[in-house]
């Protein structure tokens, strides 16, 4: 009797949880429009949303920065949310996020090799290599945590990760620091900015993003299985490999998506599940749909204290890293990984 009261109570609970943090995301979003180099009350932003004028500089700046910089943070910040939810989810270590397990240093790696060898120079092109990126270091990150006597380990699938991050990560330094044209165009990318994006840019990774929220969103049964053990998953007619492929499909459009866009952003994959976790439990459908609007807000706050931090303005992927970087060692701390 117990059981059955608790479980519409927790519902409730999770369905309130999730409409203030919608709010919440949303005041983060009208947050980003209103400050910067010059504070922009909301009733005028509303005013020029509603009433573009090209020839009135507020209006330029609420459509040609605040804009597209805040659907950049919306789309971003869901995409790499739900992209490192899917990570701990598949490995089973609450310790990961694409930027722990390499997948934004193999997707920095192929745009700077676009760029410095093949010509690119538009996002239209190369997202592409973005997600190649994504998606071999991916598949590669997978398959060496998945071979071997200790296959599947937690451990050892992060500590592949890592290290292969760094690999990618020297390739991409050894590029830059050779190719001066390149270095300055990269600059800001690579520290992860969501600034000077223009909104066409921005809305044509969109669709990948889609695309990828949904295939995430169909795998949150299936991941609740396996979070069980693969033998547990396997009795009860789950079928691990395959879930772990859609899942590895995914989080390539989503990483790779939001890298393409933004540049590798770290943190945001780890600390939004690892939040959403705390709040919901071990339900993944309910920790990606938190991811959704718990990751752009905490991306969205971070942006705006970059601005306004210093007389410039300080990078998002710098910030993010100041707030994920001790998480990542309260975690540490806190959590036992077991040897499996």
């Amino acid at each position: 009797m117990t059981v059955t009261q608790d479980k519409p109570t927790a519902q409730i609970n999770r369905t309130a949880g999730l409409i203030v943090l919608t709010f919440v995301c949303c005041g983060a979003l009208a947050l980003s429009m209103a400050v910067g180099s010059r504070t922009i009350p909301l009733s005028d932003i509303l005013f020029y949303l509603l009433n573009p004028d090209p020839a009135d500089p507020v209006s330029q700046v609420v459509w040609q920065s605040r804009v597209p910089r805040t659907v950049l943070i919306l789309v971003a910040g869901a995409a790499l949310g739900v992209a490192g939810g899917l990570m701990q989810a598949v490995t089973r270590n609450p310790m990961t996020d694409p930027g722990i397990l390499g997948v934004n240093a193999g997707a920095s790696l192929m745009v700077v090799v676009g760029l410095a060898f093949f010509g690119v120079t538009d996002i239209s092109h190369y997202m592409w290599w973005s997600f190649a990126g994504a998606t071999i270091t991916s598949v590669a990150v997978f398959a060496i945590g998945n071979t071997g006597p200790m296959r599947g380990s937690p451990v050892r699938m992060t500590l592949s990760g890592v290290a292969l991050g760094a690999v990618l990560g020297g390739f991409t330094s050894a590029v830059l620091l050779t190719n001066s044209t390149v270095l300055e165009r990269m600059r800001g990318w690579s520290a992860g900015t969501t600034a000077s994006q223009p909104l066409d840019a921005t809305l044509s990774i969109v669709p990948f993003i889609i695309v990828g929220l949904i295939i995430a969103l169909s795998c949150t049964r299936a991941l609740d299985v396996l979070s069980l053990g693969e033998a547990a998953a396997v009795a009860m007619g789950a079928h691990p490999q395959r879930t772990r492929l859609w899942a590895l499909v995914a989080i390539a459009l989503l990483a790779g998506g939001a890298t393409a866009a933004a540049g590798p952003i770290g943190f945001i994959g780890l600390l939004a599940p690892h939040l959403s976790r705390m709040v919901v439990g071990p339900h993944q459908g309910w920790i990606m749909a938190y991811c959704v609007v718990l990751a752009p807000a905490i991306l969205g706050v971070s942006d705006v204290i970059g601005r306004v931090i210093t007389a410039g303005e300080v990078p998002v992927g710098v910030v993010t890293a100041f707030v994920g970087a001790p998480l990542l060692i309260y975690m540490v701390r806190k959590y036992r990984m077991p040897e499996v």
